[in-house]
């Protein structure tokens, strides 16, 4: 019963600590050396999120993220998944494919996070309208429920 009210909880946050600031159009290769910008991404939502392979909610969170990432990529989503505080790119190349994550990793830094906003612990996820427009923050753990919730209802 606790964890289903964390759960909802966590929905709850994501939904209400909306954010109503434009980013900057940011830019990141991923591991596979492909480029990702805001603004080429127009027209479908953008979802980013800081993580490490030492953190914990972030692993709690993945398979969420890979079903979003699968379910929406062709279509109307796109989930970014930014590594941070890791040792090497092969450590977090490996690691992402044990996890079997089939969304684009990019390795961060502080500078290149900066780009997005602001990293006050992990996860962090932003999330970013059609219209490149950041909507919605969260430091803590999100779900694919609470993301695709909160894009059915700002289609009304």
């Amino acid at each position: 019963m606790y964890i289903k009210y964390l759960k909802y909880l966590a929905a709850f946050v994501f939904l209400f600590l909306s954010g109503f600031a434009s980013a900057g159009d940011f830019s990141f290769q991923d591991l596979d050396g492909k480029r990702h910008t805001l603004s080429g991404y127009k027209g479908k939502w953008v979802l980013v999120n800081f993580w490490a392979t030492w953190c914990p909610p972030c692993l709690d969170e993945m398979p969420d993220l890979i079903k979003l990432h699968d379910k929406h990529h062709k279509t109307d989503l796109v989930v970014l998944g930014v590594a941070m505080d890791y040792r090497s790119a092969a450590h977090v190349k490996e690691f992402a494919e044990q996890m079997l994550v089939t969304y684009p990793i990019i390795l961060g830094t502080k500078e290149s996070a900066a780009q997005v906003g602001p990293i006050n612990g992990l996860p962090t996820t932003y999330l970013f309208n059609p219209q490149g427009k950041m909507v919605a923050y969260q430091v803590g753990l999100i779900t694919r429920e609470a993301v695709e919730n909160y894009m059915v209802s700002k289609k009304k």
